[in-house]
């Protein structure tokens, strides 16, 4: 598994989906259209978007900053 960071190549809007996906081995299409179901639940899955938008490093920024 690679280092959950929002990946440079491959953003739609922030890039949040593609790092999830490139972290657990999937598509980055499943786990967009994973995500635009999960929105049709109740619940706060936008807000945790936003909130990993902002939380996680750039892959760029990732890479300079690792040990």
């Amino acid at each position: 598994m690679t280092a959950l960071a929002r990946p440079t190549n491959g953003r739609m809007i922030g890039g949040v989906c593609a790092g999830l996906a490139r972290r657990f081995g999937m598509s980055a299409g499943t786990m967009r259209v994973i995500f635009v179901v999960s929105c049709l639940l109740p619940g706060p899955q936008f807000l945790l978007y936003i909130a990993l938008w902002i939380l996680l490093p750039s892959e760029d920024r990732a890479r300079t900053t690792a040990w």
